[in-house]
């Protein structure tokens, strides 16, 4: 990739609204819950499930969309399909059910581990979306990203969880993008959806900020919105920004838009391209 690219201006970020608009109706059907991991949300009738399987889901959603769902099929058929329960009621004589299980870096101990943090936030925040709001206000508090905070404080439930596990969890002071916990987010708190469930307030959905993916990233690159050449934490603070500039009541939505020109290749008029060599 170049050292540098064009970024277009803000007036010209904003003649782009219309062409994703329209991508945006083209992806956010009913028929996308199906083939992505989002399913396990829609799977479960109560919301405390659906948070937590959810959750599960999002931090697993690594690699191609098939495989992530048939592991976290495997996951929850080894909680027997009642993940609350499961978490609430968790032992150390329960590790054995992950045993053999494997996911990318997840292993049997990473799972555990995440299962006793969890168990921990239900129990002293009643639930998880209390939890969170709790590091929303924190972070709001101390003028620190959200999912620096979500990190630190989901950690201090056991200090003693090994440090591999920590990685599985986005750090925002750690430069990463944190694409899976703000793809949970997009999840979980967008409304009016056919895909989001709009299951928790604590964050107005004007502050989401992008799940930032190779392909949201290339995408956003070919098109001028995105200048910066890594897929970092400023990089989603660059994107957010733009997509405000279409919608600020509702920024993180372009991820369908964006998403579904990265699997449909070659849809990008040719008028629109900004950057063509991030193609090559």
């Amino acid at each position: 990739m170049p050292l540098t690219l064009e970024k277009r201006s803000r007036k010209q970020i904003k003649k782009l609204k219309p062409f994703l608009d329209k991508w945006v109706d083209r992806i956010e059907q009913p028929n996308y819950i199906d083939s992505d991991p989002v399913l396990f949300m829609h799977a479960f009738d109560d919301k405390e499930d659906q948070l937590l399987a959810g959750f599960f889901a999002a931090i697993m959603a690594w690699g191609r969309r098939d495989i992530v769902i048939r592991k976290v099929q495997d996951l929850l058929d080894r909680m027997d399909h009642h993940p609350t329960e499961f978490i609430t009621n968790f032992s150390d004589r329960d590790e054995r059910r992950f045993e053999g299980f494997k996911h990318r870096t997840f292993k049997p101990i990473d799972i555990k581990w995440l299962t006793k943090i969890l168990q921990s936030i239900l129990l002293k925040w009643n639930s998880f979306e209390h939890f969170w709001e709790y590091c929303y206000e924190q972070a709001k508090e101390d003028g620190r990203p959200l999912m620096t905070i979500f990190h630190e404080q989901f950690f201090a439930q056991h200090p003693e969880a090994p440090q591999r596990t920590h990685k599985h969890i986005s750090n925002a002071d750690k430069k990463s993008s944190c694409k899976r916990l703000y793809l949970y987010l997009r999840w979980a708190v967008r409304k009016e959806s056919p895909v989001d469930l709009g299951l928790m307030d604590f964050i107005p959905q004007s502050e989401l900020m992008v799940p930032l993916d190779v392909h949201v990233a290339r995408q956003s690159r070919v098109l001028g919105m995105l200048s910066r050449t890594y897929n970092d934490w400023w990089a989603v603070k660059e994107l957010t920004h733009a997509l405000r500039l279409l919608d600020p009541d509702d920024p993180a939505k372009y991820d369908y838009a964006l998403f579904g020109l990265g699997i449909h290749p070659g849809s990008i008029p040719q008028q629109l391209i900004v950057n063509p060599e991030v193609l090559d």
